[in-house]
């Protein structure tokens, strides 16, 4: 066996063994949840609000902090998406090609995206003080939606580069704005990554919980205000899992389980918007 036979079985061996590996501790993650979770898991755990000794192992259930995590990062979605999109067209459309200001403002997005949820916590927390609020929805929205902005703009800013510069060059021949080539050209071809870029956005918010600690606070009750504390499945995964009891500990587990059932479902649905509007894109 010659040197380059050798190089490419050695890297042939490293791949799969990495693969192998990670798809081992995936199945390790998810055998341990569905395993652990799923004895706990009832419909009233799943339609209705904490009762009195839940936290004790006593009767209720997690609606509350299925709605919360869905209102909450619901809401933070689209703050972000309404930010994300017209900074990302005028990155690749209104902006000049290859300026400095596109290269530093991609830079900047890139360094906060690797900065901890926790910082972005922070922030949130200075920013209620700053304008008089409490530990609430909305406080929790705004402090999500800093915290996915870099991500779904970045995602959709790599996806639109994608848009052939033909696409535009032709859309200006004919006499379209910059505007109608934004909208009607560049969004139109990008519709698929975008989609895909809000739904990954989505599920990382939904699945955080350093950043809500300080900023949405926790409630047994079910969300009825933006000004009121909101309860979250991460924060009410990471409270059960504090306590003695077995019982609690078991709903712990159950509450991940449904968590990542909503990611899943969020994954599903993302491919499935992807082969449906991809129809549209020219190859």
């Amino acid at each position: 066996m010659d040197k380059r036979s050798l190089e490419e079985n050695i890297f042939k061996t490293l791949m799969v063994g990495s693969t192998l590996l990670i798809l081992a501790v995936l199945l390790m993650i998810l055998g341990t949840i569905v395993v652990k979770g799923l004895p706990f898991l009832s419909w009233s755990m799943l339609t209705q609000a904490p009762k009195s000794g839940y936290y004790l192992g006593k009767e209720g259930g997690i609606l509350n902090a299925i709605l919360g995590s869905l209102y909450l990062t619901g809401g933070a979605t689209i703050l972000a998406f309404f930010i994300s999109l017209p900074v990302t067209l005028y990155l690749n459309v209104y902006a000049r090609r290859g300026s400095r200001l596109v290269y530093v403002t991609r830079f900047v997005f890139d360094v906060l995206w690797g900065i901890p949820s926790i910082v972005y916590g922070a922030f949130g927390f200075t920013l209620m003080l700053f304008f008089g609020l409490h530990t609430s929805l909305l406080a929790g929205m705004i402090t999500v939606a800093f915290l996915i902005l870099p991500i779904m703009t970045r995602s959709m800013d790599e996806v639109i580069r994608m848009v052939p510069n033909a696409l535009l060059d032709a859309s200006y021949a004919l006499g379209a704005t910059r505007w109608e080539t934004a909208f009607k050209v560049v969004v139109r071809q990008a519709l698929p990554g975008i989609l895909t870029a809000v739904l990954i956005a989505f599920g990382r918010g939904i699945g955080d919980a350093a950043s809500l600690i300080f900023t949405a606070g926790f409630t047994d009750s079910l969300p009825s205000s933006l000004f009121r504390p909101v309860a979250t499945l991460p924060l009410t995964i990471f409270f059960q899992f504090s306590t003695p009891i077995p019982e609690v500990r078991g709903r712990a587990y159950a509450a991940a389980l449904i968590l990542t059932i909503i990611i899943l479902i969020i994954s599903v649905v993302s491919r499935f918007l992807t082969k449906r509007f991809a129809r549209h894109v020219v190859r």
